[in-house]
């Protein structure tokens, strides 16, 4: 919880969904493993995700955080121009 408002206090994200429990499999230094994690789906502007990456690395715990980008190909002009008004300017602080 504490990462996701931090990136909603900086201006780096709109909103932040905490899907609590996701059960992860994946391949980490040569060995199979299996964790269960919290998947946050942030809700933020395309041209913040560089600064949005960065500070994420800097905060997450794991030496290898995920961090990707999924196209929105629609929604509501109503909830984009929100998305858009409560994210912060390119390079600038909130």
């Amino acid at each position: 919880k504490e990462l996701a408002s931090d990136l909603v206090k900086s201006g780096l994200a709109a909103c932040v969904n905490i899907m609590p429990s996701v059960s992860s499999v994946y391949q980490w230094q040569g060995k199979i493993e299996s964790d269960e994690e919290a998947l946050l789906m942030v809700k933020s502007r395309k041209d913040l995700l560089p600064e949005l990456t960065k500070y994420v690395k800097e905060k997450h715990s794991y030496d290898l955080p995920e961090t990707i980008a999924l196209p929105i190909m629609g929604g509501s002009t109503g909830y984009l121009d929100w998305v858009s008004e409560n994210t912060k300017e390119t390079g600038s602080a909130k």
